[in-house]
């Protein structure tokens, strides 16, 4: 395949989208446009082409490499496979605000919603806090720690600490079960109970303890368990 810039400035990927809108591109395109430059022997397109041929062409599935594995690809070094790695996160930040449109909690599953979205392409566990007010309006929202496969483990002297620098008053602890199993481990209930145990010293209420997957979520609150 030639190079990008001796091509027709209509099959240009970055001229396609300016006159065709980015609707139009292919994600082999779009990828192209965040590599910017290819290689002696390959075009940027080319390797777009090949990182979708390695997901299979699912971009869900592409979301879930790290910059390491993207920098598998000869020819994608660290600036390009940061980049690429920064859109796809980007994107599904912007797909997690969706789900969460209104500040104010009223219920689990508009906060299991934005969860889903945000850890959706995690392969790994993540702890995180919805840090909230009085009228259970959202403060702030921050991912604790993050672990393996299996677990993570989150201090409840920095989630205090940070409740009170945030003057939250109450508290939605979240974290996601890779493996698609949303039962709470016996871990997770100890851990739950050594933070409403905690709290309760500084009056910060847990309000609940969510735990998702892509197939669903878990409310201990729900569940009656908190």
């Amino acid at each position: 395949m030639p190079p990008i810039k001796t091509w027709n400035p209509d099959d240009k990927p970055r001229e396609k989208l300016r006159s065709k809108g980015a609707g139009q591109l292919s994600d082999a395109e779009i990828l192209a446009i965040l590599i910017q430059n290819g290689t002696r022997d390959k075009s940027a397109l080319e390797l777009g082409m090949e990182l979708i041929q390695k997901c299979s062409g699912k971009l869900s599935d592409l979301a879930r490499f790290s910059v390491r594995e993207l920098m598998k690809t000869k020819g994608i070094g660290m600036a390009k496979a940061t980049m690429i790695h920064a859109a796809l996160e980007l994107g599904r930040r912007r797909m997690a605000s969706e789900h969460l449109q209104t500040e104010t909690i009223s219920g689990s599953a508009s906060v299991a919603k934005y969860l889903q979205a945000r850890f959706m392409d995690l392969p790994h566990e993540v702890f995180a806090v919805v840090f909230l007010n009085r009228a259970n309006k959202i403060r702030h929202f921050e991912i604790i720690s993050s672990g393996g496969i299996t677990g993570t483990v989150a201090d409840p002297r920095i989630i205090l600490k940070k409740a009170l620098e945030e003057d939250a008053v109450s508290l939605i602890l979240c974290h996601n079960h890779p493996s698609g199993n949303l039962r709470p481990s016996r871990a997770d209930q100890e851990l739950t109970s050594k933070i409403s145990n905690a709290a309760k010293y500084f009056d910060i209420n847990i309000l609940d303890h969510i735990i998702v997957s892509t197939d669903g979520y878990y409310s201990f609150a729900d569940e009656g368990m908190i």
